[in-house]
């Protein structure tokens, strides 16, 4: 059973293990309310994973380290399970599904840990882990429904509790539901009155779709940025601690999740997977009711695959209104081009594509199509463009 005891019994066998990572002020994230960032990004294999795995590990007997253990995970679990192996001296097999991103496969690899990869995703490979489980004899490192595991995740309750003693609210990314049930439980039994609230990706919403029905249900597929949290069945022991300790379950888009992360690096330089913004996502676009809150926003992992994040970056421009593409229509003369750099320029939008074409057939003999993408400020400043462009006599499609 999960007990406060036993949360503080993996804060003691963590403190020489796991950081105790730092909490950040973040003024810009959403005005309205006193944001704060747990950095669990910074943590050592750099996500939250490494505490409740590192403490499952520490709680089994001597005849189940000789054997070995076996784990599931999109990533951030299977490098937690890995260190914790090598640093118990046990041997670990990792199973991933083939799509987990191969910077999480290597790390994991570089930890020692023997990997197994699976066709399709973390439900294959947590079948597939089950099965060599059962014939060789492996210890299984549940990624979340395990209260050993839980409890591992609780220590990051009682580091906000030592850090912001007054805390209002705790806004924590779900898969699974390891994370948010360690920390529901935990604050929850501390100060029932803090509020906690999970976030799912709307391409994944398991938790959310289970509690708001009232039993656990499978998705039929996921698909969303947030490899960490693409979950399709939640567990039965996080489901149980959600639905008694977590205040509301709210999703957000992979577009609202790009400018999370972009705010996170322009703001403060902090890296964090899609997984690892969902609850800034959260804050940025008020999908839960934080005014007025002292607000915790847990950043569960930096993770990222560099090949992807080029096209996340792009994404979060173009939420946040850094990025516009303008279809102008013009008559095909001289010096129309130049006017609508001009009034471009005077507005102080920066043109980095330009495509130009005749019109096709169907429109004004004399017609032709300017296609702009712009560098801007916000989406007032777009409007701005936009109006002046129109006020001159530019008709934009």
């Amino acid at each position: 059973m999960l007990t406060l005891d036993s949360v503080y019994r993996a804060s003691y066998i963590l403190k020489n293990i796991a950081r105790k990572t730092d909490v950040i002020y973040a003024p810009k994230i959403n005005p309205k309310s006193e944001i704060y960032l747990k950095t669990e990004n910074l943590q050592i294999t750099g996500s939250f994973k490494v505490r409740g795995a590192y403490y499952k590990m520490s709680q089994l007997s001597a005849e189940e380290k000789a054997k070995g253990v076996i784990a599931c995970s999109a990533g951030n679990h299977a490098q937690g399970v890995a260190l914790a192996a090598r640093e118990n001296g046990i041997k670990a097999v990792i199973c991933l599904p083939d799509g987990a991103p191969i910077s999480k496969v290597e790390a994991t690899r570089s930890y020692g840990a023997e990997i197994c990869l699976v066709d399709g995703v973390y439900d294959d490979a947590y079948n597939k882990a089950l099965q060599l489980r059962d014939e060789m004899g492996y210890t299984f490192i549940a990624p979340f429904d395990d209260p050993d595991v839980i409890a591992g995740q609780g220590t990051i309750s009682l580091e906000l509790a030592e850090q912001i003693p007054d805390l209002d609210a705790i806004i924590v990314p779900v898969g699974g539901g390891g994370l948010i049930a360690g920390v529901a439980f935990t604050i929850k039994s501390l100060n029932p009155n803090i509020k906690v609230y999970g976030v799912q990706a709307s391409g994944a919403p398991s938790m959310l779709n289970s509690i708001r029905d009232s039993h656990i249900e499978t998705l039929d597929s996921v698909s969303t940025i947030a490899d960490g949290i693409a979950v399709k069945t939640p567990g039965e022991l996080t489901y149980d601690i959600c639905s008694k300790y977590v205040d509301e379950i709210v999703t957000v888009t992979d577009d609202e999740i790009s400018a999370a992360i972009l705010a996170l690096m322009e703001q403060h330089k902090l890296v964090t997977e899609g997984a690892g913004a969902v609850s800034v996502a959260a804050a940025m676009f008020d999908k839960v009711d934080i005014s007025g809150k002292k607000t915790v926003c847990i950043l569960s992992g930096g993770n990222i695959d560099v090949t992807i994040l080029s096209r996340v970056i792009t994404r979060g421009l173009i939420m946040s209104g850094r990025n516009c593409q303008l279809d102008i229509e013009l008559m095909d003369k001289p010096g129309q081009l130049m006017n609508v750099s001009r009034i471009i320029a005077k507005l102080g939008g920066n043109v980095i594509s330009v495509h130009h074409e005749r019109a096709s057939e169907g429109s004004d003999v004399n017609g032709c199509y300017l296609r702009l993408t712009l560098e801007t400020r916000n989406f007032e400043h777009i409007k701005e463009i936009r109006k002046a462009l129109t006020d001159d006599g530019f008709k934009i499609l």
